[in-house]
C-alpha cells in the first residue's frame, strides 16, 4: 500500500512541478478567506485518486478538493494533493503531497513527497519511518531549551489569534527559535527527520496532518491534541515532538488553551 501511495504522490508531484512555469496563468478560486484552490490542486488530486482507485477500488477516499467517497469503507485514503497552495502560487518553494491510509480508526500507511527536493517520507505502522529509503528518527533533544520548533499561523479564522499568540509567546522564550514554513505536512516530516524538535498548530484538517502524524510516531515522536489525547484528526489541534520536548510543550500549551474562547468554541 505504501508503494501504491508513493506512485500516486510522484504522479501528483510531476503535475505540480510541470505547472510551475505557468503559475500566473492558472485558474484559481477562493474557498474561504485566504484559502485558495488552483487547477493544479484539482489535477494532482485526480491523478492520485485514479492510481488509488485502480489498485483499491473498494477503498474510501477523503480528499481536500473532492471530499468523501465510499465513506462506509473500512480503508480510507486521506489526501492533500498540494499542501501549501498559497506558497506554490507565490513561487515560495515549500509545498508537498500528503497521502495517508486509515483502517477503521487507525493510521496504517503514510507518504509525504516534496516534489522540488524529491525528498520522499514514508511510514507503515510498526515498521518505522524513512526518507528516500533511509531510516529516520526524531531528535534527541532533552527539552525545550535550545530546541527548534515549527508552527503555522492562523490564516482563515482570526477569532483565535490571541490564543495562538499566547502559546507562541510562551514557547519563544525557552527555545532556539520558531519557524513557519507553510506546509504542515512537511513540518511534520522534517520533525520526524530530526530537523526540528517540535510542532504545534490550531484548527487543521485531517488531510493536513494524517500522514505526518504517522511518520512522526514511526520515527519515535509523540503526537496528541492540546490535551494530550488522540483527537487531533477530529479537532485539528496538534502537538508533535520528540519524546523529551513533547511534555514541556504540552505543559505550556494546554493551560493557554483550556479556558480560552477557542476552547469554548471547540467544545473542549
Amino acid at each position: 500500500m505504501v508503494n501504491i501511495a508513493v506512485r500516486a504522490a510522484r504522479a501528483a508531484g510531476n503535475i505540480i512541478v510541470r505547472n510551475m512555469d505557468r503559475i500566473d496563468r492558472l485558474n484559481i478560486a477562493t474557498k474561504r478567506s485566504n484559502d485558495f484552490v488552483s487547477e493544479v490542486d484539482q489535477q494532482a488530486e485526480a491523478a492520485i485518486i485514479d492510481i488509488l482507485r485502480q489498485a483499491y477500488p473498494d477503498h474510501g477516499i477523503y480528499a481536500e478538493e473532492s471530499g468523501r467517497q465510499q465513506e462506509a469503507a473500512e480503508y480510507q485514503w486521506i489526501i492533500d494533493p498540494l499542501d501549501g497552495t498559497t506558497n506554490y502560487l507565490h513561487g515560495f518553494p515549500q509545498f508537498s503531497v500528503s497521502i495517508a491510509l486509515k483502517h477503521r480508526k487507525r493510521l496504517e500507511a503514510a507518504v509525504i513527497y516534496d516534489p522540488l527536493s524529491q525528498e520522499l517520507f514514508t511510514a507503515a505502522r510498526g515498521e518505522g519511518a524513512q526518507m528516500n529509503e533511509k531510516r529516520i528518527r526524531v531528535s534527541g533533544y532533552s527539552g525545550l531549551k535550545g530546541a527548534l520548533l515549527s508552527t503555522g499561523f492562523p490564516y482563515t479564522d482570526q477569532a483565535y489569534l490571541d490564543t495562538y499568540l499566547e502559546t507562541m509567546k510562551a514557547l519563544m522564550a525557552p527555545t532556539a527559535g520558531i519557524r513557519r514554513p507553510g506546509s504542515a505536512a512537511l513540518d511534520l516530516a522534517w520533525l520526524a527527520a530530526g530537523r526540528t524538535d517540535g510542532f504545534w498548530e490550531f484548527n487543521l484538517n485531517a488531510w493536513d496532518i494524517a500522514a505526518g502524524a504517522l511518520i512522526v510516531r514511526e520515527a519515535g515522536g509523540i503526537v496528541s491534541d492540546f490535551y494530550g489525547r488522540d483527537g487531533y484528526l477530529d479537532n485539528g489541534d496538534i502537538i508533535a515532538a520528540s519524546p523529551k520536548v513533547f511534555p514541556e510543550m504540552l505543559k505550556i500549551i494546554e493551560p493557554c488553551v483550556r479556558n480560552s474562547e477557542y476552547a469554548k468554541r471547540h467544545g473542549a
